[in-house]
């Protein structure tokens, strides 16, 4: 078992010991948040069929059209209708319905003049009253998308609005890796999971466990079980035992795995024939952290400071869960110092942060206060964490850091903080 490595040592070592789950196929309306295991080529185009963009009349282009001409009214096509064609001509065409056949060009209700109505209200008749391009105001069919056009690759995680296009281009099913099934351990005897409960002397509110399974279902994992136990290695024994014989992908506890005396998961997992990849990370907060493999199971063990345990789950479950998601690794952006910086060398400081646009409407990272791992309410000014490097002692404003989402899953970052 290695110990106090580096935090890019251990996530190569948790990628190491992770493989993309087995695939599956689900409907679509099922799909959001999971992970495209083949890609998808469009088997429609999107547009289906050339349609208007505009309300008014369709028609057959000809170089002799131009203010004053005069056309015959001999349709009309609203949306859905599919009127077969039309050779000569104008057909009354609302926005999005199709375009008959042999039409190829639309005049909005605007630029002409209906010249008589029939005793129902429709057109019998229009006069333009501008000139005519060649096929304006169309949209033509795959001009969106085209037939057989690769729409999204495999190892994409899907959002809504990835849906929207795979509704669009007839997608019905598709193929996923099984989202990795999880459970989840919080120990301590000092933990209440009743909101609003009295507390006795010395008790705490558990607010682990709703926070990472909320955490943990948002970056894809599929949440089997989440238990609170008191002190006891029996205990936990029996539930990883029973965790680990059931095939669990990721076994996530809480608590007990510093030098203490009640910090007893890693004699636990060793006593279940666990292999101990790492314990501690040379990184604040959260240092303490375990990772371990049994049968098919992963297991992490976080400290249970609230937020050593939050950037525990954040960074490094997290990378497990994409791992065996399918996911690529994920990737930071690199975002300058609002200000300057001071930090201990030879750890990594996961950092409660803002990302907001400086007065010149640039972006920056503010470090926020209240870094310690026991505060949770900077958590309500942040949206990101930043990340300072290991070596670092003091870093100027204006310095370059990896900045992360708060969260897993978040495509972006909100900035709608003030100004720095």
């Amino acid at each position: 078992m290695k110990t106090m490595i580096a935090i890019d040592e251990a996530l190569a070592l948790i990628r190491a010991q992770c493989t993309p789950l087995p695939i599956e196929r689900i409907a679509l309306r099922h799909a959001r948040g999971r992970v495209l295991a083949a890609p998808i080529d469009a088997p429609r185009a999107l547009p289906p069929f050339d349609n208007a963009a505009m309300d008014g009349f369709a028609l057959r282009w000809h170089a002799g059209l131009g203010a004053g001409s005069v056309l015959p009214v001999l349709a009309e096509q609203a949306a859905g209708s599919g009127k077969a064609g039309q050779t000569f001509g104008a057909c009354s065409i609302m926005t999005g319905a199709r375009i008959p056949d042999g039409l190829d060009t639309v005049v909005p209700v605007e630029d002409c003049t209906v010249l008589a109505h029939d005793e129902q209200g429709r057109a019998l008749g229009i006069a333009l009253s501008t000139a005519v391009r060649h096929g304006q105001h169309l949209r033509r069919a795959g001009e969106d998308v085209a037939l057989g056009e690769r729409v999204l690759e495999a190892g994409t995680r899907l959002s809504d609005e990835a849906l929207m296009v795979l509704r669009g281009i007839g997608v019905a099913e598709l193929a996923v890796h099984r989202r990795p099934r999880l459970a989840l351990a919080c120990t301590g005897r000092e933990l209440v999971d009743t909101d609003g409960a009295e507390l006795a002397p010395g008790q705490i509110v558990n607010t682990n466990g709703p926070y990472l399974e909320s955490l943990f279902t948002e970056a894809g994992a599929e949440l089997v079980e989440r238990l609170t136990l008191p002190d006891e290695p029996a205990l936990l024994a029996a539930q990883f035992r029973r965790w680990f014989d059931a095939g669990i992908d990721l076994v996530v506890s809480t608590g007990a795995v510093s030098m203490g005396r009640y910090d007893f998961v890693p004699e636990v997992l060793r006593e279940l024939g666990a292999t101990l990849h790492f314990h501690k990370l040379k990184m604040r907060p959260g240092k303490p952290l375990l990772f371990a493999s049994a049968g098919r199971s992963l297991v992490f063990g976080l400290p249970g400071n609230p937020v050593s345990s939050t950037v525990g789950a954040r960074f490094f479950v997290d990378a497990a869960i994409r791992r065996l998601s399918g996911l690529d690794a994920a990737r930071p952006l690199q975002v300058a110092l609002a200000g300057a910086a001071r930090k201990k060398p030879g750890f990594a400081m996961f950092q409660k942060a803002a990302l907001r646009l400086d007065t010149d409407g640039r972006l920056a990272v503010q470090l926020l206060h209240g870094q310690e791992s026991f505060k949770t309410a900077p958590l309500l000014a942040a949206n990101a964490w930043a990340v300072l490097p290991e070596g670092a002692e003091s870093l100027a404003a204006g310095t370059l850091v990896p900045v992360h989402p708060l969260r897993p899953g978040h495509h972006g970052f909100p900035l709608d903080s003030p100004p720095c």
